[in-house]
């Protein structure tokens, strides 16, 4: 259970979309979001845009949390911090941080980027260790890249199959993301029904997921494309994540009205 949880907390935070040279975020938005498998809520999650200076230059501070919750916490404590601080006007990384607890597994990761000798500064705060590793160009981290790609894809012209492509670094491995867009849906949650983008995440199938197909993602089609919900099939069913609430929206929010 830990995997499922930490895996599909990992693309809860990060999957969002908008038009091409959009800005479709900004400080103050925060989104909360429940995990469950069937009926049972097995943890809660929350992602927040801050503003903040690193190093004397303005960035955006993203902050993903996840916690077990319930009957789950008390046998098998979840604690997920998952943060990004990217450039205000291109979305890149500067540094992402994953610390996390889950059963006692842990990691504490601190990943800074140089954008110009495209390399990764890699801090394993657990095991005390630097290193250096090779970056491609236009990298991004796990999280930044989804608010890269919230800012380019360009929504209007997405024909159903269409793919798009994002350099990430994860941990100390180059990574290329491939997403491909499913066509549209109108999906019933907790605040109303939401006119939705889908989209397919390709991920290696390996012990966890029954596929390289088996997320799927949808986010809010109109202008702030936040994510609305998100379905992972695993080897045992399927776990998934909606969206249970949220502020600090730059746009406004539309609900489709039967």
């Amino acid at each position: 259970m830990k995997k499922y949880i930490l895996i599909l907390l990992i693309f809860l935070t990060t999957f969002s979309f908008a038009q091409e040279n959009h800005s479709s975020f900004d400080t103050g938005e925060w989104f909360k979001f429940r995990i469950h498998y069937g009926w049972f809520t097995a943890s809660y999650a929350t992602l927040e845009v801050k503003n903040e200076t690193l190093n004397g230059m303005p960035v955006h501070h993203i902050v993903g949390i996840g916690k077990s919750s319930g009957l789950l916490s008390a046998f098998f404590k979840v604690e997920d911090y998952y943060e990004t601080y990217i450039d205000k006007k291109e979305v890149k990384p500067y540094r992402f941080i994953r610390k996390i607890n889950e059963g006692g597994h842990t990691k504490n990761i601190e990943i800074n980027f140089d954008h110009q000798k495209k390399e990764a500064f890699v801090i394993d705060k657990k095991h005390k260790t630097k290193n250096t590793f090779a970056t491609k160009s236009n990298v991004q981290d796990m999280m930044s890249s989804f608010y890269f790609l919230r800012n380019n894809i360009n929504v209007s012209s997405l024909k159903k199959g269409d793919e798009q492509f994002v350099n990430m670094f994860f941990d100390n491995e180059n990574y290329l993301f491939k997403l491909r867009f499913l066509g549209r849906e109108t999906i019933k949650t907790k605040v109303g029904k939401i006119s939705c983008l889908k989209f397919r995440p390709y991920v290696q199938a390996e012990r966890v997921f029954k596929e390289e197909e088996s997320l799927t993602v949808w986010v809010s089609d109109d202008d702030n494309r936040m994510p609305v919900k998100i379905k992972a099939d695993i080897l045992v069913g399927s776990i998934e994540a909606d969206l249970d609430a949220f502020k600090g929206l730059k746009h406004p929010f539309k609900i489709v009205i039967d």
